[in-house]
């Protein structure tokens, strides 16, 4: 069945409060989505952000992201007050800046969370108490490693006493006594963000929208998934990585990209089942439809780098867990609604592991114009088990590419869509998506309102000023509904 949608992260929706949130502008979207007759909404990971904000980059593998909970509806449903958000400081309408948004947010999390103790009534209470327990092979590690490390300034958890570092029961037991008030914040931030995403993917499916979420192979070394299960990961007695995660030069980088993972300790993953995996592919099911599986390539074969390097050149191939891994995982879980990232270096073994398990792949159209380049990504060698973008948050924005492209590949471009000169070039490669056999077409916003450079959400590599952009409500004319809207309708993609 065809299909096509949009890919927007949350933190990019409008809203006052410094960051995009799950409130007001996010059921716009959705209701924008659906009158464009569009039937999918692709985000990045929605966990929490730590190092460089960036979402790929969690303290968590399962927790949601706080920062995005609507004060609006908070309002709404009890735990704020007007007057909690009168002195709501004003945020810039186009980026995010994370450090102010998360002084502002946190400090509403507090204030809320010693409410809750004093005011909430015995139903409100008892609902925290029946998430806690449905959520517990993740939520308590979490809240207590958010906790501690408020505790420790910040500090990463190789960084703590030796007790807390190395789990030491009765430390920890402590802990828990000690720190109870704030590890119950933690919790109630994890319960309302939960309730309210969930409550915005029913609005969405009631209007036959799937949502496609993200999932990152790797998670940060300082995390509460590593500190509670070091056992999982190819670490030194002092916690430390002795190899780490990254990927060799490509197109994105001359050197690679280290990005400084930890490797997982695959057999020992094998011999529990995949039961980490497993059950973080469940809880994301409870948020979205569909999971676009970041790096796919690493299940297959993965770049190592060893500790201590400071490019990712320096690296060596190993084996990943490969078919074993998935059969484990569709027989725990049934039916497996993955998309697979297979983008970079892509060998045989990658493109038979994604069709042994008929897994949809991915291809980018600003590839198909390179021409240093040989590929496969010009849309008539597509095949319909395939999910086409413009481009990714990794990418430039479409206009942003076409205008530092070589004269080359804005040449080939040209004649591959049959015209002299290419006045609107996000919209050329919309229309390609769009038109192509690929079963799923997905169009960052940014292509659809025509934004260059300054829209980018991402540039591998680079340190600051990523995952900040932010739209705002005006831009989502009635012009660029309707083109989209017909485009969606002229080739048979509307829901």
């Amino acid at each position: 069945m065809r299909a096509s949608g949009v890919l927007l992260h949350p933190t990019s929706l409008p809203s006052r409060y410094g960051i995009g949130d799950l409130g007001p502008g996010a059921y716009a979207f959705v209701d924008w989505l659906s009158e464009m007759r569009q039937g999918l909404w692709q985000v990045l990971p929605l966990t929490p952000t730590s190092v460089g904000d960036s979402p790929y980059f969690s303290p968590s593998a399962f927790a949601g992201n706080p920062m995005i909970l609507s004060p609006d509806r908070l309002v709404e449903e009890g735990w704020l007050t007007a007057e909690d958000l009168a002195d709501t400081p004003d945020f810039p309408d186009d980026r995010v800046d994370y450090e102010a948004v998360e002084r502002y947010k946190g400090e509403l999390l507090r204030r809320l969370a010693a409410r809750f103790e004093t005011e909430a009534n015995p139903e409100q209470q008892e609902a925290l108490v029946v998430f806690r327990a449905a959520q517990r092979p993740w939520l308590e590690d979490y809240a207590l490693f958010m906790a501690l490390k408020e505790e420790q300034g910040g500090l990463p958890w190789v960084d703590w006493p030796e007790s807390l570092r190395q789990r030491n029961g009765g430390a920890l037991a402590d802990a828990r006594k000690r720190l109870e008030p704030a590890i119950r914040r933690h919790a109630l931030g994890q319960y309302l963000f939960f309730e309210q995403w969930q409550a915005l993917k029913a609005h969405a499916n009631g209007q036959g929208i799937s949502i496609i979420g993200d999932l990152p192979i790797f998670v940060a070394h300082d995390s509460a998934d590593v500190w509670a299960h070091p056992a999982f990961w190819r670490l030194n007695e002092a916690g430390n990585p002795t190899v780490v995660a990254g990927v060799p030069p490509d197109y994105f980088s001359a050197t690679g990209q280290l990005w400084g993972n930890p490797h997982y300790d695959w057999k020992i993953m094998a011999e529990t089942g995949y039961a980490w995996w497993v059950n973080r592919i469940r809880s994301l099911l409870t948020l979205v439809d569909r999971i676009r599986i970041d790096h796919f390539r690493g299940f297959a074969g993965f770049w190592e780098v060893p500790a201590g390097e400071t490019t990712a050149i320096n690296g060596s191939w190993a084996q990943g867990p490969g078919e074993a891994f998935f059969r484990s995982v569709a027989n725990q879980l049934g039916d497996l609604p993955f998309i697979a990232e297979d983008l970079g270096v892509i060998t045989p073994n990658v493109v038979a592991l994604r069709e042994a398990f008929g897994l949809p792949g991915m291809k980018i159209l600003q590839f198909a114009f390179d021409t240093a380049e040989t590929n496969n990504y010009f849309p008539h060698l597509f095949e319909r088990n395939t999910v086409v973008y413009t481009g990714t948050h990794d990418n430039d924005t479409s206009l942003g590419w076409f205008q530092k492209a070589k004269p080359a590949d804005r040449a080939l471009m040209a004649e591959y869509i049959g015209k002299e000169q290419i006045d609107e070039p996000n919209w050329d490669l919309i229309r390609l998506a769009h038109s192509s056999v690929a079963d799923t077409s997905i169009i960052p916003l940014q292509d659809l309102l025509g934004l260059g450079s300054e829209a980018r959400m991402n540039l591998p590599g680079s340190q600051g000023g990523n995952w900040a952009w932010r739209y705002r409500p005006e831009a989502l004319s009635p012009e660029l509904t309707a083109r989209f809207r017909r485009m969606t309708e002229l080739y048979d993609r509307g829901v």
